[in-house]
């Protein structure tokens, strides 16, 4: 690494290994929240895409290739110095080196655990790579690349949209809001006062304010396991992650259903959809008095739960 100058890194997830790195050059380059507030609160600069000349860059390959490609093609345009690599075998690493390669004079590649490291210097060459603002979809939407469901409506979001019942009150949260689909339809829905998407990927934000215009809609750039509302909701409806690697997570979805229940009023309602083989239930039972199955298919379920058992209402720590 260079001995001055700034050292760009992008997405380094919780558990990578910084230590190494002289904290007061480094600029973490992270849209996603959790990950931004904990490096941010550690005494880390963070921003949400890189703004500055930096000396080196370091890449930590996302699992979504256009993700992986906009982030070499932005360290490209603002390196001056190295840019290394640094990415598992799951996430594509193999595919980015040979097509990185094709673009630059690229080092060997150092192999590691389940992984490859490799570095280059470069000013130009990738300028196909840097993705567009927003990309258009179905419907009148636009994305963004590497967020969920970039391509198209996710058929699990369009199931939980046309089979919510007519009444859910006047104040709404969308609990992992992505893009938007889900609150855009919540929002053709004349009695919904308020809804606030709240979504950790600030990409994925972004593009929700494109697609949604609504007055009533308030956005908010947080951790949905963690985000705590003005005033009790009268109903939380998602689609919840459960991903963040390419192994089902759970747990991800777990936590946002105690944050339903901490968030809802005492007659509030949570409707949620889900694959079928994910295990929410029991979590369901544990922060709910009541609790349904109300429609699905062969892939997803829908699941209802109201009435918040009175210890899930206490706010975190």
């Amino acid at each position: 690494m260079p001995v001055s100058g700034d050292i760009a890194v992008f997405a380094p997830r919780d558990g990578y290994d910084l230590s190494s790195l002289p904290k007061e050059r480094c600029v973490i380059v992270t849209g996603f929240k959790p990950d931004y507030d904990r490096l941010n609160a550690a005494g880390y600069t963070c921003e949400t895409e890189l703004t500055r000349e930096v000396a080196a860059a370091i890449i930590c390959v996302p699992r979504a290739k256009a993700l992986a490609q906009a982030y070499v093609a932005q360290a490209v345009e603002k390196t001056t110095g190295p840019i290394l690599i640094d990415g598992a075998k799951t996430d594509g690493i193999e595919a980015l080196y040979k097509a990185c390669r094709k673009r630059a004079d690229v080092s060997a590649a150092l192999s590691k655990a389940h992984g490859k490291l490799f570095h280059f210097t470069a000013s130009s060459g990738f300028d196909d790579w840097r993705p567009k603002d927003h990309q258009p979809i179905e419907g009148g939407f636009v994305t963004a690349p590497g967020i969920f469901s970039a391509d198209s409506v996710d058929p699990a979001s369009r199931l939980l949209a046309d089979t919510l019942p007519a009444k859910l009150g006047a104040v709404i949260a969308d609990l992992g809001a992505g893009w938007g689909y889900l609150s855009a339809r919540l929002l053709e829905r004349s009695d919904v006062q308020a809804l606030h998407l709240i979504e950790a990927e600030h990409a994925a934000l972004s593009c929700a304010k494109t697609n949604i215009s609504d007055s009533r809609a308030r956005f908010h750039w947080a951790d949905a396991s963690t985000w705590a509302a003005e005033s009790p909701l009268d109903s939380v409806v998602m689609n919840p992650p459960f991903h963040t690697s390419r192994t089902p997570e759970p747990i991800i979805g777990q936590r946002f259903i105690r944050a339903a229940a901490r968030l809802l009023h005492p007659k509030g309602q949570l409707f949620l959809v889900a694959n079928r083989h994910l295990p929410y239930e029991r979590s369901l039972e544990q922060s709910f008095s009541e609790v349904a199955e109300f429609g699905g298919d062969t892939r997803f379920k829908l699941l209802k739960a109201a009435r918040p058992r009175p210890g899930a209402r206490v706010s975190p720590g």
